[in-house]
């Protein structure tokens, strides 16, 4: 762990300088609308250790997979997230010195962003190595509400410097990719010049033709008054902009304030590009610094109403939820079925391609729950645009008669993975889509989504399962021979009981819909069976021969299921038996040492028991906590909550808390020594899932929604708001708990084993 920034409830804060945490600090002060975002760099050049990164929403590169020896069903490409064009970019000049926090004496240095409102804030003091003293303040917003707009105000002081000050704002496409190979180029510049008041850089993806323009321009201001700077142009073929300057002398200040835009031809036509980002540079000058960024306050203050949580007595977790929903809600709007949501999001390059198993996991139940807003409709639908493919990559692995694998990794459903561990043997992610599919029909009381276009999913996946599936003469039972679970610290191993048990409940879930829809939506079942070319009685008994005989191992001395088999022949022995200095063992063991080892990035077994807990019951799922817990490192962003949640649910409270912050805090304190490559923007969710299905336990038993709070011993409170077939509630748990109906139709309600009815305008109080 790593803990050098402030406490505090609605910001993040970091009052001095240390280039030993910038690579760390450029991660968690990150910015984005969901059009666009970057890493936290200083509009200014650094020329000491620094990963400068801005990245656009949709545009990736697709490079050519390099694999060894064995390369059949290898997909030609993997896909890459793009540096893109350096947008924020402003130096600060004196006659014959540029302004370097790496190469000038930092004085003082504080940064904070205000979560609130979406704004990060820098105050520096700086003297140059000539002796010149300034004052630096910048204010740096991405719009929530304008999503084509990054605007930035930089206002520089003269403590003690006489002389001309020069202020160079710019577009630079001199940007390199941290993976890149010698003299590898993934942009193209198409076009770049300045007009009078606007410059503009036009870009393109070398291979996928994904183009993005950039357009820019300025106020410029002294001593709060704006004045005609005579600007110098700024031409060349990778940098486009401006060089304004003023006199100045101690006490006096200038700022410019740089209004960018940036379009790209997901949303615009091509030829149209430059066009487009020019008029909405000049307008938003026109609209004004002020104007706008009050647009985007209520863009923010909307959505806090919906999502907050509010943890009273706990500043640590109060800062880490927060601060994890607005890094969500700043990466993924939710208004496009065609993007989703990356597991870095705009904050590094790590992990190619936009989509994982990550966003059904944690961000389709988080969306689900959060908002009204139709989020989880959107991110369901792009998994169904891409069925032709899923198809397409099962197709080439031997699968047929429309089965479907849904890709490990993608940009546009094709597979673009490259670890044969990984991209084929991972393939319970083909469930969870299934899972996610049919919680969206639980939690809003309708079928139509699935009738319209869940089915055909489900019923590709289970064709998918169908074949995969081998039968065991000596067993008796079905089985799945060479896999990777979810915990990639075992590879190729047989019958991962996560695996195993999912495909079961993926088969099932698709015979109860079939059904359901014949009755309910005879012309939709009619559609599917003709798209699907489905033959349903001969293939529905192969899956109910499946369902009955699937071999899931177990311990029954033990009393819990086997991660796989073979396991239980390991050396078990707790974490507590690793060295603290050799952890996370991803980063100090071999990887023959973590797979012969019983360690688990994380718990296969206790994944199934969260998702499908309705199956068993309190005892089971303590039994198997009580088992893997201890041998679990938690190496994976996606295991933390996912225990927190259990433990809340079998009474182990202070358990669960420790094991919330881990997930709340993960990036913010460093937990497995990797946030400086970026933030886990998709498993952020998870600690608003630990509070919501964990610490209030809300389930739907028996279709009705329920509750079964505790809370921790240092809480106060804590509350959130829930949105369930329509209605909205608001929940607070204390010495009390507080349960009441803010819109919606009267609802009835399970606190822990009393039903009550809920009113819209009425509270509901019930001791804890």
């Amino acid at each position: 762990m790593k803990r050098y920034l402030k406490t505090d409830e609605w910001n993040i804060i970091e009052d001095n300088f240390n280039a030993d945490n910038l690579r760390m600090s450029e991660s968690i002060f990150s910015l984005g609308n969901g059009r666009f975002g970057q890493r936290g760099n200083f509009e200014e050049p650094y020329s000491s250790d620094s990963y400068r990164g801005s990245f656009v929403a949709g545009v990736t590169f697709l490079d050519r997979t390099r694999v060894g020896w064995w390369k059949n069903g290898f997909p030609v490409f993997y896909s890459r997230i793009p540096n893109a064009a350096d947008w924020s970019h402003i130096s600060l000049r004196l006659i014959d010195e540029e302004l370097d926090l790496a190469q000038w004496d930092v004085n003082t240095f504080n940064r904070r962003l205000d979560m609130k409102v979406g704004i990060a804030y820098r105050d520096v003091e700086v003297t140059s190595p000539k002796g010149n003293r300034l004052r630096i303040h910048v204010e740096h917003i991405n719009n929530m509400a304008h999503p084509d707009l990054c605007i930035i105000k930089y206002n520089v002081t003269s403590i003690n410097y006489t002389g001309k000050a020069s202020l160079v704002p710019s577009l630079n496409a001199i940007v390199t990719n941290k993976d890149d190979e010698p003299n590898e180029k993934i942009w193209n510049i198409l076009r770049s010049g300045a007009t009078k008041d606007c410059a503009y850089l036009w870009t393109q993806t070398r291979r996928e033709d994904a183009q993005v323009c950039y357009a820019m321009t300025y106020q410029f201001l002294k001593n709060g008054k704006e004045t005609v700077a005579n600007p110098i142009r700024i031409e060349k073929e990778q940098q486009a902009g401006f060089s304004l300057g003023a006199g100045m002398k101690p006490g006096d200040n200038i700022t410019l304030i740089k209004y960018t835009a940036i379009t790209t031809s997901l949303y615009y036509e091509r030829q149209n590009l430059i066009d487009h980002s020019i008029a909405q540079a000049q307008q938003a000058k026109t609209t004004g610094w002020d104007t706008l960024v009050s647009h985007h306050l209520q863009a923010w203050a909307d959505i806090w109403n919906e999502m907050d949580v509010t943890i009273e007595g706990d500043p640590e977790a109060q800062q880490g939820i927060r601060y994890n929903i607005f890094q969500l809600c700043q990466t993924y709007r939710g208004d496009d079925p065609r993007l989703n949501i990356g597991p870095k999001g705009f904050t590094g390059e790590k992990y190619g391609g936009n989509t994982y198993w990550n966003t059904e996991l944690c961000c389709v139940p988080f969306f689900q729950l959060s908002t009204p807003r139709e989020i989880v409709k959107n991110l369901l639908t792009y998994r169904y645009n891409q069925l032709p493919k899923a198809i397409e990559n099962a197709r080439k692995l031997g699968f047929k008669d429309g089965a479907a694998l849904f890709p490990q990794v993608t940009s546009n459903g094709e597979e673009c993975h490259s670890e044969w561990e990984i991209t084929f043997e991972e393939i319970h992610r083909n469930n969870i889509i299934v899972y996610a599919i049919t919680q969206h029909a639980a939690m809003t009381g309708s079928k139509n989504y699935i009738a319209k276009y869940g089915l055909e999913v489900m019923i590709a996946i289970s064709r998918f399962w169908s074949q995969r599936v081998s039968f065991s003469t000596p067993k008796q039972k079905y089985v799945i021979l060479g896999v990777t679970g979810p915990d990639e610290y075992e590879n190729n191993v047989d019958n991962n009981w996560y695996t195993n048990y999912s495909c079961v409940q993926c088969l099932r879930m698709t015979l109860k819909y079939l059904e359901a829809i014949a009755g309910e939506y005879p012309n939709d079942y009619a559609r599917v069976r003709r798209a699907t070319n489905l033959r349903q009685q001969e293939e529905a008994e192969r899956w109910r021969d499946i369902i009955d005989r699937m071999y899931l191992p177990e311990d029954k001395e033990l009393g819990i299921f086997v991660q796989h088999d073979g396991y239980l022949d390991k050396v078990l022995e707790s974490t507590d038996a690793i060295p603290p200095e050799e952890r996370p063992i991803n980063q100090h063991w071999s990887w023959d040492r973590i797979l012969r080892s019983c360690y688990i990035k994380q718990s296969d077994v206790l994944l199934g028991l969260y998702l499908y807990h309705s199956h068993f019951d309190e005892e089971t799922i303590r039994r198997n906590f009580e088992f893997y817990e201890g041998m679990t490192v938690h190496e994976s962003s996606l295991s933390p909550h996912i225990h927190a949640i259990l433990a809340a649910r079998i009474g182990k409270v202070e358990k669960a808390y420790q094991l919330f912050l881990h997930a709340t805090r993960l990036d913010l304190d460093d937990y497995n020594n990797e946030t400086h490559q970026g933030l886990h923007i998709t498993s952020m969710p998870g600690s608003w899932l630990a509070i919501v299905r964990g610490f209030a336990g809300m389930q739907v038993l028996n279709k009705m929604l329920s509750f079964s709070p505790v809370i921790p011993d240092n809480w106060k409170s804590y509350s959130f708001k829930v949105n369930y077939r329509g209605r909205t509630l608001h929940i607070r748990v204390g010495k009390e708990i507080s349960i009441s109906l803010i819109a919606g139709e009267e609802l009835s309600i399970q606190i822990y084993e009393n039903v009550y009815s809920l009113k819209e305008g009425r509270e509901l109080n019930y001791e804890l």
